[in-house]
């Protein structure tokens, strides 16, 4: 059962921000995070949008991670000292928005790292993005619930509703008590992501290929290259841009 998720007292008026940490969750893993993230790099790379990569993945897997898809992330390891400091000693390197990929577990650890360094981070004008995926199983929607209750309104959240099956059905996230007490109290932004042939997308995860490398024709793979996985490509990356482009707020300075 996620756990209440009743406003705590009002925390002093934020400062306009300066940069901006987008991250997801931590929490249950199998949701779609990573999947997700993905398309988002994309997406600001679509809008010559500079970000910088972290990717926090505890279970260090050699395929599926941020880090495998965009050699480029820096990965680091959040249970080290100092390994969520990443989030915000990327900002030294003159890049204003930070992207992280949190993975399924260390959530434990990033609620004390969120608690200590919070104020600090806010006073120096960074805000903070949380993006949390639900999909048809109740257990994704508690996950978010769970990590809402703890971290209140000192973040903005972004609501991902991913279709992992076809004709999805959300009705505990729509529902359910939590959820409408959840929605009611932080008015977080939420977006769908719709069901993608598992054929292509795990394809696409074992190489290291990005939604954009099959909808540009830029693999030579037997199944990726066939038309109709292109245009599938190109249908699904034209209608997460659409979505993205709605929350655009959340995501930009």
């Amino acid at each position: 059962m996620a756990a209440a998720v009743t406003q705590l007292p009002v925390t002093a008026k934020k400062p306009e921000p300066t940069s901006r940490v987008i991250f997801t969750q931590p929490g249950k893993g199998g949701v779609g995070k990573t999947a997700f993230m993905t398309m988002l790099v994309e997406w600001y790379a679509a809008h010559k949008v500079k970000v910088a990569l972290i990717d926090m993945d505890t279970e260090n897997k050699a395929q599926g991670s941020l880090a495998h898809f965009f050699p480029r992330a820096k990965k680091t390891n959040i249970h080290l000292a100092r390994g969520l400091d990443q989030f915000v000693e990327a900002l030294d390197e003159g890049i204003p928005l930070v992207v992280a990929d949190m993975g399924a577990s260390g959530g434990h650890v990033a609620e004390e790292w969120f608690e200590s360094m919070y104020e600090s981070a806010a006073e120096s004008g960074i805000a903070f993005t949380s993006i949390g995926i639900v999909t048809p199983d109740p257990a994704s929607v508690a996950s978010v619930l769970d990590y809402g209750s703890f971290l209140q309104d000192r973040v903005d959240y972004l609501i991902v509703k991913n279709s992992t099956v076809k004709q999805s059905d959300f009705g505990y996230w729509d529902t359910d008590p939590q959820a409408v007490e959840f929605r009611g109290l932080f008015k977080p932004e939420v977006i769908s992501m719709e069901y993608r042939l598992p054929d292509i997308e795990f394809e696409a995860r074992e190489h290291g290929l990005t939604l954009n490398a099959v909808a540009d024709r830029k693999t030579n793979l037997p199944l990726l290259s066939l038309t109709g996985s292109v245009w599938r490509a190109q249908a699904y990356r034209r209608n997460i841009y659409k979505e993205l482009d709605r929350v655009k707020d959340l995501l930009i300075l």
